[in-house]
């Protein structure tokens, strides 16, 4: 997989630059997995804009994906790998030996074919789950489960993973996507592997209506309204408008929102270095 770049046949072209999708293996999602999805535009109930700068896009039907990996014990094998518009990574349909049909993450390096399981015995390859007590020192992991049976909530975007690094009692030590340190408990369960589609941080957008197909508007800078409308606002000529910050007050590039007493404080070795 790479990133694919276009003759600058016309000013958008110039420096576009898009995975070429070619883990991807079809078009066509699976019925029974996609349900319909509405759009808010930023409103609330009562149509009251709550959120700027967001509203139309392309329309998207949403794919139920299986971050649990509850099917214990049953082998299944990989149908396609399928671009999901929701998320940044790839995703895998899965068919297991009863019949069931799931979608999980891909994780990077899964092909058609292939066979995943999830279970206590598991081997520690790509794309099988297992507890994170029965994972070897150093393996990369991702869809980790912050509580057991929650199903996965970290290292789900495209390319990330995190390392298992030690073992102290009940709890593991892994180093998170951010660079972070963080104790888990070892009966939660992990996938082995790395997100798919690493290189969509490469992607470039090359003009403006990109976003707008992914249902962004645009949106005015805070230096460039009056005084009433946000805290770097006004000012004479250009102005640099002060110290960065929200609408709202809140300083930003820096400043710690985490509250000091969270009580998931405790879990957290070390901090993510700057």
């Amino acid at each position: 997989m790479g990133i694919k770049k276009f003759k600058p046949n016309t000013p958008g072209q110039r420096f576009k630059q898009v995975v070429d999708f070619e883990e991807v293996t079809t078009n066509t999602p699976e019925k029974s997995l996609i349900v319909s999805i509405k759009r808010s535009g930023g409103r609330n109930n009562t149509g009251k804009m709550t959120v700027r700068y967001r509203g139309g896009g392309h329309k998207r039907a949403y794919r139920i994906i299986d971050f649990k990996r509850d099917k214990f014990g049953v082998p299944g094998t990989v149908k396609t790998i399928e671009y999901d518009p929701n998320r940044t990574a790839f995703i895998a349909l899965v068919q297991y030996k009863d019949g069931e049909k799931r979608y999980i993450i891909a994780p990077s390096g899964l092909e058609v074919g292939q066979e995943i399981i999830s279970d206590a015995k598991a081997a520690p390859e790509v794309g099988n789950t297992l507890p994170i007590k029965n994972v070897p020192f150093g393996t990369v992991l991702h869809n980790i489960e912050l509580n057991p049976g929650q199903g996965g909530k970290f290292a789900r975007s495209a390319g990330a993973y995190a390392q298992l690094t030690a073992k102290d009692g009940k709890y593991a030590i892994l180093k998170m996507p951010s660079g972070e340190t963080r104790m888990v408990l070892q009966t939660c369960l992990a996938t082995v592997g790395s997100v798919s589609n690493s290189d969509h941080s490469l992607q470039v957008s090359g003009k403006a209506g990109r976003n707008r197909w992914l249902g962004r508007r645009p949106r005015t800078r805070g230096v460039a309204m009056n005084p009433v409308d946000h805290p770097m606002g006004g000012g004479e000529g250009k102005s640099s408008g002060g110290h960065p910050r929200s609408r709202n007050g809140i300083p930003a590039k820096g400043f710690k929102t985490r509250a000091k007493k969270k009580p998931s404080n405790r879990f957290i070795v070390d901090r993510k270095k700057k």
